[in-house]
């Protein structure tokens, strides 16, 4: 019954943990859309951060890239 319980976790993680990564692909449109006709110094700084995103993302650091996305779209004033 333990191994059972314990397959279950396994199996709820290893489903739950690559969907938190499909977050940060939506987060990058989302700043690069914001961004896209806009020239000021926060849309300018927002590109910059969103390769910073995109990295973190492809390193598989979600949760700081996560952090790093939603940060960078309060600078440019999305909630």
């Amino acid at each position: 019954m333990k191994q059972l319980i314990a397959l279950s976790a396994v199996a709820v993680l290893t489903i739950a943990t690559p969907a938190l990564g499909f977050q940060c692909p939506k987060l990058v449109k989302q700043i690069n859309d914001t961004t896209a006709n806009r020239f000021d110094a926060a849309a300018s700084q927002a590109k910059l951060d969103v390769a910073e995103v995109s990295k973190l993302h492809a390193e598989g650091k979600h949760a700081e890239s996560e952090k790093a996305a939603k940060e960078t779209l309060a600078k440019l004033g999305v909630k």
